[in-house]
This record gives structure tokens, C-alpha cells and sequence, in this order.
């Protein structure tokens, strides 16, 4: 299935969704294909307060866990602190989801401290 490909401002075809039942079942029909047209997924309004800070928490903890997991003098200690988390309930069971969330955890506190 291919998706319509954006091209100098235009999209060229429609999106063709495709879906396979794997459940058990009696019916014979088990695959499914919708078509719709090419500007379906186009924003039809404004963005608002809570999606434009949603997409600031993003980039802005994107950015910190890029320059933490580069730091050099904090990887002993996080990888040290990860392992020790890792295995409590709660605890984030990849590095990766480690620091996104010690990070947006700083950025949430910055933002209650001012």
C-alpha cells in the first residue's frame, strides 16, 4: 500500500489503508482496504494553547535527554541510577525511556518553579 507523496505543495493520489484480522474466526474475509482522499489528515483548525505546549515539553525535553545522553561526566551516574530503577515497579525498563523521563521531569519542575 503506498501513501499519496507530497510534491511541490501538492499531494499526488489517496491513502490507502489496509487492515488484517488475526483473530480466529469463522469469516472467510479477514483483509480490509479504505481509501481516502489525499488532504484527509490536513489540519482544518488552529493549534491550540495545550497542543502548542505539548509540542514545546517535546522538543524542549528532546533536546535535553540529545545533550544528557552525551555528557560524558553523567553517564556512570545515569547508567548506575537506570539499573538501580529499573527493576521496581514503575521503573523505566530501557535507557532511552529513562532519561525522557528524568528529563521531562526536570522540564515539569522548572516550569512549577518559575
Amino acid at each position: 500500500m503506498k501513501r499519496p507523496k507530497k510534491v511541490n505543495g501538492h499531494n499526488h493520489g489517496n491513502y490507502m489503508v489496509m487492515t488484517h484480522r488475526s483473530a480466529p474466526t469463522q469469516n472467510p474475509n479477514c483483509q480490509r482496504v479504505y481509501t481516502f482522499d489525499a488532504d484527509r489528515y490536513d489540519r482544518t483548525g488552529p493549534i491550540t494553547a495545550d497542543e502548542a505546549a505539548a509540542r514545546l515539553r517535546f522538543s524542549t525535553v528532546a533536546a535535553m535527554v540529545k545533550q544528557r545522553k552525551g555528557d560524558l561526566t553523567k553517564i556512570a551516574a545515569d547508567q548506575a541510577a537506570f539499573l538501580d530503577q529499573k527493576d521496581l515497579a514503575g521503573g523505566k525498563k530501557t535507557l532511552k525511556a529513562y532519561y525522557w523521563k528524568i528529563c521531562g521531569d526536570q522540564y515539569d519542575e522548572s516550569l512549577a518553579n518559575g
